[in-house]
């Protein structure tokens, strides 16, 4: 039993001091007494006086006062028993107390019972040493850390922590375990009901219950309940005939449900989605999410278009210690638009088989090439043209080589099908600080080409292509010389009406030479110190022509220009085209960075390439290219200023004194949720967009935001959002209109509106994700939500 300290004012009505009243140190306890033995012994007068319980041997007679040595502490020598190691005290004050040990100690007058973190304090407090029991009447407050109740008479057991609480006031605080990539979260569930029992540590039972993560007084929402359980240990409220009231209005009524109260994974209901669009009509799903084990859970959507149907929809994730994967599936018995079936299946996985062997997974597919356009409401979807169809085996076999094998093909939904690599083999290797400071590369590939189309090119593909590097590196400037030969073998099916060889060999020796200087000097702008680079960069490709018109090509495509591909060797990805090259690139580049950070502020950079004889390797329908020069690339950005972010870049041909290409961009974000953009895209012939975007406070809590993109080539808007939120503290409102055009003819229409109570659901169509992807710089203006709302068992 925890060790008893008493500190009165006063003690049966004779004043103990002027002092304000102290509660004293934890104090060894004597043995304790059977019932209805001595009561307290009365302290000596004095400021910060104490009544100890004493063994009966050191009672004095009833009838007369105890002297002052009487009120010392027994010791052990005296029969006293010391409380024992790790035992917390119970210590207990008031302006009056009295009573019999043991039996029962009554405090009156700002009583005040204290253990650990535990504190109860009353008008009167009646405390039963024997059963650990404390009984609190008038003004009772029980707190405990951040946790609080009040109300008007509790009973308590204190090292149970069973009893009752009469007309409780509430709010308990927690904080979740952030999960990766997630903020800690931390809320304050508050409320009142008739009664609250506490059945044990962090376990609370309430009856004609209200809960909510609003400010206690006058919440916007709170969910009511006939029967309400808080389960602190599982971070989980069950309420039975509950309700879930908004700005006093009922929007939400089930019989049995659970709810989180921090935001845990959880068995139940999540939060319905409802939304609309001009290709599914009104959109309702209603997701179940089913926690299965700790590292299994899948999630149950059914999906109800008004114009489409019911469809069936699922996600099954599972995590394992060397794998992890996710099966995703959606089931529409019957488009009443389409008058047929129509599915999507998915599925990703990854394996560590052993520590140096991966394997992957990745399959999709739909029922047919129009799913996305006429079931999904995000053009990043709904713009989908080919679906992945994947396995892949990695080996890390050292820290210079590895190897992998692939199986890969496609579902294409428009245009032409992309050829399949059944399969794809692949070495590299990278080895540096070889004898003379050489670095060796080296990759080796052999791919099956396949096409689902009859009359195609099919066959096989074999490269090899080592190369040998001199590195020389000093303070202030680089050189490094390379050379490589790139060989390549075909064994081609080709269709009977072709009459080439079906096999193919070419090699193409390759010399570059890579260098630059770098130069820094102290600078300042503007008042501020900077740090002033400037970095000339000049590269060489030699490659001999091949004569290559007889390849197909399988996999390859040209870059577009940019300066990653002015110091690439080759304008192709792929390999089926090797380039010739007798070529220099030269280019510019200056920066200026913060001294104290390290950070870039601003760079510009400007580039040409030089030819020094004519292109004879081009692909099919293209060009060949006569000209000497290549246009200009010139590009300017930074973080100009703390709030203002600049990113531009130009392409101008000499040749015929004009601009090919420009692109600017500018941001401004003086603070969070504030966030301004402005960018211009024109390309000669072919593009000519003006993109604003933008998050705004408009005041009274509420925020603006939207985007345009206009084509102005084309004289129509390619994409347009326009929102509302409201921040109500406790819950967000969020209303976005999104219209996007797949095609000139082909425009999808979608309205989203959420209602997000912090803390306990998202209840609508989630619109954040869209506005996040589309709006650079936009912050959401509260802490997430847990996502789901109701659950049963």
């Amino acid at each position: 039993m925890p060790a008893l300290v008493v500190s009165p004012d006063l003690v049966r009505g004779r004043p103990v001091g002027g002092a304000a009243r102290k509660p004293v140190p934890a104090q060894p306890a004597p043995a304790v007494p059977e019932p209805g033995g001595p009561g307290l012994a009365p302290a000596p007068a004095g400021e910060g006086a104490t009544v100890q319980p004493v063994h009966p041997a050191d009672i004095p007679p009833a009838a007369e006062p105890a002297p002052a040595p009487a009120a010392s502490v027994a010791g052990p020598e005296q029969g006293a028993r010391a409380a024992p190691a790790g035992e917390e005290t119970t210590q207990v004050s008031a302006l009056r107390i009295s009573g019999t040990r043991a039996v029962e100690l009554v405090a009156d007058g700002e009583a005040e019972l204290q253990r650990g973190e535990l504190v109860l304090t009353a008008d009167r407090l009646t405390y039963r040493e024997l059963t650990d029991e404390a009984v609190a009447e008038g003004n009772v407050r029980i707190a405990q850390r951040t946790d609080e109740i009040t109300g008007p008479s509790a009973r308590l057991v204190i090292g149970e922590r069973t009893g009752e609480f009469e007309a409780p006031h509430y709010a308990l605080t927690r904080r979740s375990e952030p999960r990766p990539g997630e903020p800690e979260r931390v809320i304050t569930g508050s409320g009142s009901a008739d009664m609250l029992y506490f059945e044990g540590e962090n376990q609370y039972r309430l009856r004609n219950a209200t809960w909510t993560s609003c400010a206690p007084q006058d919440p916007d929402w709170y969910v009511k309940a006939r029967d309400l359980e808080l389960d602190y240990d599982t971070e989980l409220g069950t309420a039975r005939h509950g309700t879930v009231v908004f700005k006093d209005v009922p929007i939400l009524w089930v019989p049995w449900a659970d709810f989180p109260l921090v935001g845990q994974r959880q068995s139940g209901l999540l939060a319905p989605t409802f939304g609309t669009s001009n290709k599914t009509g009104a959109d309702i799903t209603q997701p179940y999410y089913w926690n299965i084990a700790p590292n299994y859970d899948a999630t149950l959507s059914p999906r109800l278009m008004s114009r489409r149907g019911l469809q069936l929809g699922g996600e099954f994730r599972y995590l394992g210690a060397n794998y992890r994967g996710e099966m995703r599936g959606e089931w529409l018995p019957k488009d009443r638009v389409e008058g047929t079936e129509r599915y999507l299946g998915a599925l990703q996985h990854e394996h560590r088989i052993t520590p140096r062997l991966r394997a992957s997974l990745d399959l999709n597919t739909v029922s047919d090439d129009q799913y996305f356009e006429d079931l999904s409401s995000r053009v990043a979807v709904a713009s989908k043209v080919n679906l992945l169809r994947q396995g892949r085996l990695d080996y890390a076999g050292a820290d210079w080589w590895s190897a992998s094998a692939l199986l890969q093909s496609y579902q294409t939904l428009s245009g032409s099908s992309p050829y399949r690599r059944l399969p794809q083999l692949e070495w590299r290797a990278n080895r540096a600080n070889l004898p003379g400071g050489t670095t060796f590369a080296m990759k080796a590939q052999y791919t099956e080409f396949d096409h689902p189309d009859e009359g195609r090119i099919t066959g096989g593909r074999t490269v090899l292509y080592p190369q040998l590097a001199l590195p020389f590196e000093r303070g202030g400037y680089y050189i490094t010389p390379k050379v490589g030969l790139h060989y390549t073998r075909y064994s081609l099916d080709r269709p009977e009406t072709d009459t080439r060889d079906e096999a193919i060999t070419r090699s193409v020796p390759i010399f570059s030479v890579d260098s630059g200087l770098n130069f820094e000097r102290d600078t300042s702008f503007f008042g501020q110190d900077f740090v002033q680079t400037l970095e000339p960069r000049i590269f060489y490709v030699r490659a001999p022509s091949r004569d290559q018109d007889d390849i197909p090509l399988f996999d390859t495509q040209r870059f577009d220009f940019s300066f990653a591909q002015m110091f690439s060797e080759t304008p192709y990805g792929g390999y089926d085209r090797v380039a010739d090259a007798n070529q220099v690139t030269v280019a510019l580049t200056s920066r200026l960075i913060d001294p104290a950070s390290g950070a870039e502020r601003l760079y510009a950079a400007i580039g040409q390439r030089h030819y020094f004889s004519d292109q004879e390797v081009t692909l099919p329908g293209e060009a060949r290219r006569t000209d000497r020069r290549t246009d200009f690339l010139a590009a300017l950005g930074g973080q100009i200023t703390p709030h203002t972010a600049l990113n531009s870049a130009w392409q101008y041909n000499p040749r015929d004194s004009r601009t090919e290409r420009f692109a600017l961009g500018v941001r401004w974000q003086p603070e969070f949720s504030k966030a301004l953009n402005v960018s211009y895209r024109w390309t000669r012939d072919v593009l000519r967009d003006i993109d604003v975007s933008a998050q705004w406070p408009l005041g009274g809590r509420w925020y603006g935001v939207g985007r345009v993109t206009r084509s102005i080539l084309e004289r129509r808007v390619t994409e347009a959002i326009a929102g509302l939120e409201y921040d109500g503290g406790c819950w967000v409102f969020r209303t976005v209109a999104h219209r996007f055009a797949t095609t000139e003819e082909d425009v999808t229409q979608a309205l989203f509106i959420q209602l997000e109570l912090n803390g306990l659901a998202s209840i609508g169509a989630n619109p954040v994700g869209l506005l996040k992807r589309s709006v650079s710089g936009y912050g959401k203006i509260n802490e997430p939500g847990s996502g789901r709302i109701f659950g049963t068992d």
